[in-house]
């Protein structure tokens, strides 16, 4: 039986899938997390707490569970410390060296400017400078990004030196122990994502997805992704050609890769490249002749050949559900003719009634997500629009907390 050690940050829902598939596929799945056990193992899942600040503290720990045919890691900061661990037990991974760099954004950027990559003008600046002298020495519009966040958390866009010195406070309230951030060029263009594998340095593509509607800010919150891109053939080879020196400038060899970049005219600029597969739930959409992208990550983990993996006739698309505003999570109308819709083939709704709910640019979640097929792309996007539309969600609005003088 072939043993995988899975390092993640919470017990969500993405944990479960790979859990569910390890036992379909049979394999043995460890899970080890930064969660704190108050109870001797209270999820009854017999997970290996890690400190992901140090992991070095439980080597001993997750090496008694072992020996370990792979590791794999969901989220940036879990794949970084399976780089680490990988290092220490003689496990397939990316140097920790290059995930580290992945993890920040100046440090990638420096990367792919070294490399040759197109790269628009950026710098990195301190927190602690005068918003108002960094924002007469920006160009416009430019974007304002944390160093280290995810998922479009705190990027922001400013067009005039008074946008700029909103952005950077709003960023500096959000970080906590940081010291920089990075200030760049905004780039115009579309947007794209492609899912890959990487082994011994050589990108496998998975998937490249179109993101159909427009980033332009002053946010830069992902709403839908579908499969095949409608990309011309010169344009996704472009792409793929520019992921690859990208995954050689940051030193990747072995890991998934979900990579991000804009097409301006027929230049392809690389966002970032992170050494972990999709976030969320949005792999479920990911079909390969009947294996799921838990089942090929797996297999990929351990060693086995996984480069004759296809993506399954027609198109797939999934919808994370943005949150209109923040507040409190009451409940959703619209349910059933959402489902109802040609095309929608699930929709999981991810809040839970009473959570409070945040947009971006300081939230970091979805209300939930909706996945279609079809024959083509345009049937999908169209099929997720008009399931959202039929979607109503409750929401109540977070009251200002007023202070009474002593």
């Amino acid at each position: 039986m072939k043993r995988v050690l899975l390092f993640a940050a919470t017990t969500g829902y993405q944990v479960g899938v790979f859990a569910a598939e390890a036992r379909r596929i049979g394999f043995d799945l460890t899970l080890a997390t930064d969660r704190c056990h108050v109870l001797d193992d209270p999820w009854g899942d017999r997970a290996v707490s890690v400190q992901f600040e140090n992991p070095e503290n439980t080597i001993g720990s997750l090496s008694a569970r072992g020996p370990f045919d792979g590791v794999l890691a969901l989220g940036d900061t879990p794949a970084m410390v399976a780089a680490r661990v990988a290092d220490r037990l003689g496990l397939r991974f990316s140097p920790a060296s290059s995930v580290e760099t992945t993890r920040d954004k100046y440090l990638s950027r420096k990367r792919f400017h070294d490399a040759g990559l197109p790269t628009p003008p950026f710098r990195k600046v301190r927190l602690a400078a005068d918003p108002e002298q960094e924002a007469l020495e920006s160009r416009y519009p430019c974007v304002l990004k944390p160093l280290s966040l995810s998922a479009s958390r705190g990027v922001i866009r400013a067009n005039t030196p008074l946008e700029f010195m909103q952005a950077f406070a709003r960023i500096k309230r959000m970080l906590e122990g940081e010291t920089h951030l990075l200030v760049e060029n905004f780039i115009r263009g579309r947007e794209f994502a492609l899912e890959g594998l990487v082994s011994g340095g050589r990108l496998q593509v998975l998937a490249l997805f179109d993101k159909p509607d427009p980033l332009d800010g002053p946010f830069f919150e992902e709403t839908i992704y579908v499969t095949p891109s409608r990309a011309p053939d010169a344009v996704a080879g472009a792409i793929f050609e520019t992921t690859q020196r990208a995954v050689k400038a940051l030193g990747l060899t072995d890991c998934p890769v979900h990579a991000e970049m804009r097409l301006q005219g027929t230049t392809v600029w690389m966002l970032e490249v992170a050494a972990r597969p999709i976030g969320g739930l949005c792999g479920k959409v990911l079909q390969f002749g009947g294996a799921t992208l838990e089942e090929t990550l797996l297999r990929h983990a351990v060693g086995e050949d996984v480069s004759q993996t296809k993506l399954s006739p027609g198109a797939h698309g999934v919808m994370m559900i943005p949150i209109p505003h923040g507040g409190v999570y009451l409940g959703v109308e619209g349910l059933e003719p959402a489902c109802a819709v040609a095309g929608i083939e699930d929709i999981v709704i991810s809040a839970k009634e009473g959570q409070h709910m945040l947009p971006l640019p300081e939230g970091a979640s979805y209300l939930g997500f909706i996945f279609a097929r079809g024959e083509n792309p345009d049937f999908v996007e169209q099929a997720l629009r008009k399931a959202h539309s039929c979607l109503h969600f409750h929401l109540l609005p977070s009251l200002p907390v007023v202070r009474c003088k002593q």
